[in-house]
């Protein structure tokens, strides 16, 4: 997947930016109504000359930045991977195809960081992503109509929430709305305070037709917004049908030793942070 460019969707949840302390820096962007998400960020850009151009995917482990200064923490969210095409440099269509658990974990404290993405890329094990789960189509009444995302920080064998649990249509801008509204961003989303300029970017990756994006990370408990990733933590993310499974057999299966990789209808990231 070295070839998709990666993107993140900023405030896609209610409050999720005020507990990660990133709402001041969206303090003078107006959204298009009261929960909108904020703007997009782009966390991979094949083909980049930057920071942003190394490959950070790692769908076992979380390696923390060099710098021992920096504090990280895991962002459960959903990404769905889509097909885009384009018509004279504007994106003229944005495809779901599948949506999967994912991992956007991020520095907090980077006082020389001036776009979020800088926060974003900071080692080869930054993100992470489960198995893909087809889309039927992208509205309501689809497939993702069943599914929920729980996550778990897990601290000497035992696990502790760490996002709150959520269904997939909790998210403040999804379905067709979500999809319009990034194709919107990508055609005219200029340069400003912590935000890209989105057609520089898609001109600098070579107009890509596949993108991973993950669309916005939950609240998180109170044990998630007060404690900073560790050496010898695991993060899990799941998104799962809560129609076959409940939270109980979630939180059951990732404490296993070892999880098996093709149940149905679970997307599960498991990491060890390093």
């Amino acid at each position: 997947m070295k070839d998709y460019l990666g993107l993140g969707v900023a405030g896609n949840f209610a409050n999720h930016l005020e507990q990660a302390g990133e709402s001041n820096d969206f303090a003078d962007i107006v959204g298009e109504e009261k929960d909108a998400p904020k703007g997009i960020f782009p966390f991979y850009i094949p083909k980049s000359s930057t920071p942003l151009g190394r490959y950070c995917v790692d769908n076992q482990s979380i390696i923390l930045p060099q710098d021992t200064s920096l504090w990280v923490q895991a962002e459960p969210e959903v990404a769905l991977e889509c097909d885009l095409e384009y018509k004279d440099g504007k994106v003229v269509s944005v495809v779901p195809h599948y949506f999967m658990a994912f991992n956007d974990a991020s520095v907090r404290n980077d006082k020389n960081a001036k776009k979020l993405s800088a926060k974003k890329n900071f080692s080869i094990g930054s993100k992470a992503m489960g198995k893909k789960i087809a889309i039927d189509y992208f509205n309501a009444g689809g497939v993702c109509d069943d599914y929920s995302i729980a996550s778990f920080l897990i601290i000497n064998g035992k696990a502790e929430a760490y996002g709150e649990h959520s269904e997939l249509v909790g998210y403040s801008y999804f379905y067709q709305k979500l999809i319009d509204w990034i194709k919107n961003k990508l055609n005219t989303q200029k340069e400003h305070q912590v935000l890209e300029d989105l057609p520089n970017v898609l001109k600098e990756s070579g107009y890509p037709t596949k993108l991973i994006v993950a669309i916005g990370a939950t609240r998180y408990t109170h044990l998630a917004e007060t404690r900073f990733l560790q050496k010898g933590d695991v993060v899990a993310i799941v998104v799962y049908n809560h129609k076959k499974y409940t939270l109980s057999d979630i939180q059951k299966l990732i404490t296993q030793d070892c999880v098996p990789a093709h149940l149905e209808g679970i997307s599960l990231i498991k990491q060890a942070v390093k």
